[in-house]
């Protein structure tokens, strides 16, 4: 870790001029655990390191109109919440997900939004790989057990937070603070693809924060569920993970979201998955289905075609568990 100045910000509008207008000249703490990684393995080396914590309205949980989550609002308040776990189920199991007591009482809900990807070439100091701005991308030909197989290219990292799918899946969006006042950015479009924005992987400039995620009221007969694989079921990032939220009609599904987890460098919406569940009864054949329509179009590298069946079998578990 290089020395770096560190400040206290106390006040929502301070943070436009306390942040750089280039990535990496200052950086935001708010929980902390991946920027601390990244900090003592050196991949990133601010000028500024800029506490958020004394900000008091980027707190808490409030239920009204819509869910409104605050950025600094702790992985372990979210997956505790009784509401959150009566009304919206699929979020409340996606935060229990997350790693370890420990980390869930440090991690916040902006953070894991915005957390940086777990490939062991990004994180490894000796590859300069192309998310570092390099001029290759070491899992294409290298260890991929872990990457992509979906929307991989140039780069194949996943993204790997656990409560980005849920909130994809239930159609949140996040309120960003910046130079230019607030705005209001869907998390359909809020992420990005490597083809898109090779080196991060959302919208976010460098002096802007997630403020608040808003989480719209669910319809009148929804249903949500989380499913997640991993090797530790400890506390270890996604291999690959389901978020499914079904609006249903009696047997018949009105609407249908179902968005992967850890097989895409974005949470991967299954359009074609919901596309067979929307306007059918919810039987095991349409199960069969949709859970194959799910990776129709996954493309697999060397070391990471298990995915496509471990994902496959995770969508019919979570329908048939929705039905």
């Amino acid at each position: 870790m290089v020395p770096f100045e560190y400040v206290n910000a106390s006040k929502l509008e301070d943070l436009p001029t306390l942040l750089s207008r280039k990535w990496n000249e200052s950086v935001v703490l708010a929980g902390g655990t991946d920027l601390l990684d990244m900090l003592k393995e050196r991949l990133i080396q601010p000028k500024r390191v800029v506490n958020i914590k004394n900000i008091k309205e980027l707190y808490g949980i409030q239920n009204g109109q819509n869910l409104k989550i605050g950025a600094l609002t702790t992985i372990a308040e979210i997956a505790q919440n009784e509401m959150i776990r009566k009304k919206y189920p699929v979020l409340a199991q996606a935060a229990f997900s997350i790693a370890t007591p420990q980390l869930r009482n440090m991690g916040t809900i902006g953070g894991n939004l915005c957390q940086r990807p777990r490939c062991w070439y990004f994180r490894g100091r000796e590859y300069v790989c192309l998310k570092k701005g390099g001029s290759k991308c070491y899992a294409a030909e290298g260890l991929n057990k872990y990457n992509a197989i979906f929307g991989g290219g140039p780069s194949f990292i996943v993204h790997p937070s656990d409560s980005a799918p849920a909130l994809r899946a239930l159609g949140a969006s996040v309120e960003v603070f910046g130079p230019d006042g607030t705005e209001t950015i869907p998390l359909d479009e809020f992420f990005e693809l490597p083809i898109d924005n090779l080196r991060r992987e959302n919208v976010l400039r460098p002096n802007e924060i997630i403020t608040k995620i808003v989480v719209p009221e669910p319809e009148p007969g929804t249903r949500s569920i989380y499913l997640k694989f991993r090797e530790k079921q400890s506390m270890d990032f996604a291999i690959s993970s389901v978020a499914a939220v079904l609006q249903m009609d009696g047997q018949r599904v009105k609407k249908a979201s179902i968005v992967l987890g850890g097989v895409a460098p974005i949470p991967w919406r299954a359009e074609a998955a919901q596309s067979e569940l929307e306007g059918n009864v919810l039987n095991e054949g349409v199960i069969k289905k949709a859970a194959a329509a799910a990776v129709s179009d996954a493309q697999p590298m060397k070391y990471n075609a298990y995915k496509i069946q471990l994902t496959k079998n995770l969508v019919r578990r979570a329908l048939e568990q929705l039905a």
